[in-house]
């Protein structure tokens, strides 16, 4: 074989423990979980990693479809060189450097592309028996088999990293899966270490792109091209589905070396985003079936208003009690945090106290006005919600918001906050208000429950659980709304555990205390904002909305 692709380098210490593989390379591992452990094993007892880079590389792999030395060679752990002769000696197999070759469109273009992924191979250059081929698996017997069959000739694999060839098929799809010109490894090498490939796409163009739209999230995962979420409908944009690594290079773009970090750690992370020229984004980074995914939720710079929103005027005066609890509940994606954000920016603009707010992350930017307010972010400013509660009492605040409430401990300090003297302002997922009712009270151990009850039925002032609804018009989306407001008759019901006896009393009326949101809902076709589809959709009692009587538009 020619020197110039031929690729190997022996270390000292290394030796004796590789040549314990001579031999094997004709054994297939039918596990891949324990072949990424037993190398990673080898590369530990020869002393090339510590047990700490191979933990780390392990929970990685475990993340993603690379093969152990790929994450290691992504990682820093190992050069090309170690990687190179570790798979040589491994599979007994002449090894290959891919980004330090050049390879004749004449050569390549032996096999389709189609070819060339269904078998991970990859034509390399003629040798005096046939042809030279890089292979990830030189010992797939099947592989090799079919390559010759459809060549015609003797085919001589050569090993390659998973990474290489992986970025060589990425390189080769976005030119149209045809090379007329000599595939280049340095400029593969390139474009993969900036990720930058032809025609793929741009994060900074797609966060333009989600606020020209006014989408609300702009959604991003391998396997798929990017989307944007418009009226709580998933919109597609034109292009090449994503790679796996393409998502990875843009959520490290977007998170600091230290949210990289947690990120890695935890396997999901939620941080704020400020771009001057763009502006404010609420991100959560997850895992989803190896690979990462990116949610980019759209804040608006303008902070909302009563009006804006679409929230009737009754609600000012709870939002203007000195001391209570008020719920603002719903599924995700239908506006609670931007109604939590029109309360407080009424407040502010109308009370003189100190508000302070805990928020996971920030989304809304408040100024002080009438009063002072005071923004904590999760991660930023306090470890969690529990923590942040638990010396909020000494922050001296009259007004205390709280992004979401999820645990039994921050409803616990909520209600003894609202018990104290002060207004408490938050938001929790239910699917209606007397539901949000009941799982607070659930979520505290039976012996608890009875306590939590009462308290709950002293403090609270208002729960309004809501929905957007796409507008007739196309033109965005309308609240509808279900209210449940504290009165003496709705207190004795909830402390006396008949929490669930309020939707059939009320069912067909507004009354002050509870409107359920069929009403609403039926308001908003009479005014023609809305369809009887949409409505039907979203009521609680679809025989009986179908009833009700509206003026069509």
């Amino acid at each position: 074989m020619p020197e110039t692709i031929a690729c190997t380098l022996i270390l000292p210490g290394f030796v004796g423990s590789m040549n314990r593989l001579e031999g094997d390379h004709l054994m297939h591992q039918d596990n891949t979980d324990n072949h990424d452990h037993r190398l990673g094993g080898l590369l530990l007892e020869s002393s090339i990693i510590t047990q700490e880079q191979l933990d780390i590389a392990l929970k990685q792999q475990s993340h993603c479809e690379e093969r152990i030395g790929s994450v290691m060679l992504r990682l820093g752990y190992l050069n090309t060189e170690t990687l190179l002769e570790f798979l040589r000696r491994h599979f007994g197999t002449p090894s290959i450097d891919l980004y330090s070759i050049h390879i004749a469109p004449s050569v390549l273009n032996s096999l389709s592309f189609e070819q060339m992924k269904k078998l991970q191979a990859l034509p390399i250059i003629p040798s005096t028996k046939g042809l030279f081929v890089g292979m990830a698996d030189p010992n797939n017997i099947k592989a090799v088999n079919e390559l010759e069959f459809i060549l015609g000739r003797k085919v001589e694999p050569l090993v390659v990293p998973h990474a290489q060839i992986d970025a060589v098929f990425r390189y080769i799809e976005k030119r149209g899966g045809r090379l007329t010109t000599t595939l280049s490894g340095e400029e593969v090498e390139k474009e993969q270490s900036e990720g930058i490939m032809p025609g793929t796409f741009e994060l900074k163009k797609l966060i333009t792109l989600l606020m020209e739209k006014n989408a609300s999230d702009l959604l991003i995962s391998a396997g798929v091209a990017p989307c944007l979420k418009l009226n709580n409908e998933v919109i597609r944009l034109p292009g090449l589905s994503l790679t796996p690594a393409e998502v990875e290079q843009s959520a490290k773009e977007l998170m600091t070396d230290p949210q990289w970090q947690e990120f890695m750690e935890k396997g999901e992370l939620d941080f704020g985003l400020s771009r001057p020229t763009t502006g404010r984004f609420r991100v959560n980074a997850y895992r989803q079936r190896g690979s990462i995914s990116l949610a980019i939720r759209n804040i608006d710079e303008n902070i909302p208003t009563l009006a804006s929103c679409g929230l009737p005027d009754w609600i000012e005066e709870f939002v203007m009690q000195p001391q209570g609890l008020i719920l603002i509940t719903g599924p995700t994606g239908h506006g609670k945090s931007t109604t939590l954000a029109a309360l407080i920016n009424l407040i502010n603009s109308k009370r003189k106290c100190n508000i302070i707010t805990i928020e996971d992350p920030i989304e809304f930017l408040h100024k002080h006005k009438m009063s002072n307010i005071n923004q904590r972010e999760i991660g930023r400013d306090t470890a969690s919600f529990h923590e942040g509660l638990s010396h909020i009492f000494r922050q001296a605040p009259d007004v205390i918001m709280i992004g979401e409430m999820r645990d039994p401990e921050s409803f616990e300090i909520a209600v003894q906050a609202a018990e104290t003297g002060h207004l408490v302002i938050s938001t929790m997922h239910a699917n209606s208000t007397t539901t949000a009712i009941e799982r607070i009270i659930e979520i505290f151990p039976p012996e608890k429950q009875q306590q939590i009850r009462v308290q709950l039925a002293e403090v609270f002032l208002l729960v309004m659980n809501q929905r957007l609804i796409p507008r007739t018009n196309g033109a965005g989306r309308v609240l509808a709304f279900e209210k449940l407001a504290n009165t003496p008759r709705i207190r004795n019901m909830i402390r006396e555990s008949k929490t669930h006896q309020i939707r059939a009393i009320f069912q067909h009326s507004a009354a002050a205390e509870y409107q359920p949101i069929d009403i609403s809902l039926n308001n908003l076709i009479r005014r023609g904002d809305i369809a009887l589809e949409e409505g039907i959709k979203y009521c609680e009692n679809p025989a009986a909305f179908r009833e009700m009587p509206v003026k069509r538009p």
